[in-house]
Parts: C-alpha cells; structure tokens; sequence
C-alpha cells in the first residue's frame, strides 16, 4: 500500500464519514423519502434511466425491492418508467422534473444545517475542508 494512503488513515476517515452522514441526515426535511429512494433518485439523476436490475444491483437491494420502490416513485410524481429508444422490450425508470426538484430541495435543506455545523469551525478549518473538496468529490463520484 502506498505510503500516502496508510498516512491518510482510512479507519479514521471512514469514521469522519460516517458521522457527518449522520449529521446530514439529521437534517433531512421532514416527511423526507427514504435513504433507498433518495440514493435511487441521485443515480438516476447523475446516470440517466436506468433498468431496474441495473438499479437493484447498484442500490443493493433485491429486484422486487426495486420494482416496489420504483412504483411508490412513480406513483408520487418522482420516476416514471419508459422504454429504451433501441429495444422497445426494455422498460428504463427515469427521474422526472418533481423528482429533480424534491433533490434539490432537500440538498438546500441539508446545506443549510451543514451551515449551522459549520459556523462553529475555525477559518483554517473551513479553508481544509474547502480544499479537501475536489478530492472528495472524485473519490465520489
């Protein structure tokens, strides 16, 4: 293992994670989707339609697990499902508008808790989070 990433401490960056996930759900709107749904609606909105077992798989979660969540999203305005332009057999499951919107809204609603928690940082701790963003967000993709 390179020097570098034994430095970087995985255990403790992997705890780090893991609480201020749990900050940023404690900010969750109120009457919030499920974790499942939400992570669903983030793919299909960075990857574009996708199947449902490709969807299942990404999400780790059985293929009639999918099916349920995929109809509750649909049935709410969030998904719809269509079929593939190339092969009329496959049906693709897609965002929609209100789903785009629903994200938006809750990642403005979880940003400004983040804000609140941030405010009680120095300014050289802010200035090391703002520089360890564009790693994070290749490392996430």
């Amino acid at each position: 293992m390179p020097a570098s990433i034994t430095a970087l401490d995985a255990a403790r960056l992997t705890a780090a994670v893991e609480r201020l996930f749990s900050l940023l759900r404690h900010g969750n709107p109120p009457n919030d989707i499920s974790l499942t749904a939400a992570s669903t609606l983030r793919r299909l909105e960075r990857e574009g339609p996708r199947r449902l077992t490709e969807l299942a798989a990404a999400e780790g979660v059985t293929q009639p697990a999918m099916t349920q969540l995929a109809q509750r999203l649909e049935r709410d305005g969030l998904a719809e499902r269509t079929t593939d332009a190339t092969d009329g057999r496959v049906v693709l499951v897609r965002v929609t508008q209100a789903g785009r919107d629903l994200l938006q809204r809750r990642r403005a609603v979880r940003a400004e808790h983040l804000t609140a928690q941030l405010r009680h940082l120095s300014a050289q701790d802010e200035a090391l989070i703002a520089a360890a963003l564009p790693a994070l967000e290749r490392l996430a993709p």
